[in-house]
């Protein structure tokens, strides 16, 4: 087991990587925010979760305030809930354009490079995918997010601008959690589905393709995530170039195992609140079941949340999750 992708095909058996990290605060005893601001609790709660479902890739927090925070914005923090970015940091050409790209390693954006380091010293060799933001989400975030979809149509231009100083860091930083250790990312770019479908071509797909040139390789993998991506964005999603794909509840992942090339691999999409917060055990056993017998004959698909499991998920769920992998494998 060298990569992630060594490790999807080799097994004998259906894969489940859910991405799980915060309901691990329910094991250790910790809050959100002390997931979002300490490498160590990540670990711990890994650690956590991996001895209580076997896991064979661990994975840093899915917080999509990170790189923001990097480049400025202000963050919320909270004890029960995920990272937000209330405001705006840019509103104008002119700050645009002196707009600064931080180094790796800025603000919070250690606490994740930290994480992949520990996590990769554990016993075992796990696999490790570090977790980072996509290049218009995160300029969604630095100019807003309502306000970046309209710029894509008011003032293309600025739009580039923002995500191509967004691209740069977003490189470097994919090369920095390669540096680390990290057998490859998850890079979430939900905000890209709610654009037009050559829009997200454009304004995405374009920019994810230069990182996955840069550090995507035999021994690094890209996971490209969009929990909003429909079947109409499937082409320009894979134009992004990334050999495994994310997705979420929008997406007919049956109806993408079909269109996409055998080669790509497709995770998905158990919605995190239909099914890991609000259904019961019982009923998140079913629809796991279910999503794995219409999947059967594809082998290059991954059973997995739709987006980040939330951290109030209750852990039968999770259990749930892991049963109905287990009673498929026999």
């Amino acid at each position: 087991m060298s990569t992630l992708l060594d490790f999807i095909h080799s097994q004998p058996g259906r894969i489940g990587l859910p991405v799980l990290t915060f309901p691990a605060g329910q094991i250790i005893g910790a809050t959100v925010e002390d997931f979002v601001t300490r490498a160590e609790v990540q670990v711990a709660g890994q650690v956590a979760l991996r001895e209580r479902y076997d896991l064979k890739v661990l994975l840093t927090c899915m917080d999509l305030s990170v790189e923001a925070e990097a480049f400025g914005c202000e963050v919320a923090l909270s004890a029960d809930e995920v990272p937000t970015v209330p405001g705006r940091l840019v509103t104008t050409r002119e700050a645009a354009e002196a707009l600064a790209i931080p180094a790796p390693g800025t603000a919070r954006t250690a606490v994740a490079l930290e994480a992949v380091r520990q996590l990769k010293a554990l016993p075992g060799g796990p696999l490790v995918l570090g977790g980072m933001l996509g290049p218009f989400s995160l300029a969604a975030r630095i100019y807003g997010v309502s306000d970046a979809l309209s710029l894509t149509l008011e003032d293309p231009e600025l739009a580039h601008l923002l995500v191509e100083k967004a691209t740069r860091f977003l490189v470097a930083y994919a090369q920095a959690f390669k540096a680390a250790g990290a057998d490859g990312v998850i890079m979430a770019e939900p905000t890209a589905g709610l654009l037009s479908p050559a829009a997200l071509g454009a304004f995405s797909s374009a920019y994810i393709h230069r990182v996955v040139t840069a550090v995507d390789d035999a021994a690094f993998t890209v996971v490209l995530h969009n929990c909003a991506a429909r079947m109409t964005h499937l082409p320009h999603v894979l134009a992004a170039g990334a050999r495994v794909m994310h997705f979420g509840r929008p997406m007919d992942v049956v109806a993408a195992l079909r269109a996409a090339p055998a080669d790509r691999v497709i995770c998905g999409n158990l919605d995190p609140a239909t099914y890991w917060v609000q259904a019961t055990p019982d009923e998140m056993k079913a629809a796991a079941r279910e999503l794995l017998a219409a999947t059967a004959g594809s082998r290059n698909f991954v059973l997995s949340s739709g987006c980040d499991v939330p951290p109030k998920a209750p852990l039968a769920n999770v259990d749930a999750f892991f049963a109905a992998l287990r009673e498929a494998n026999g």
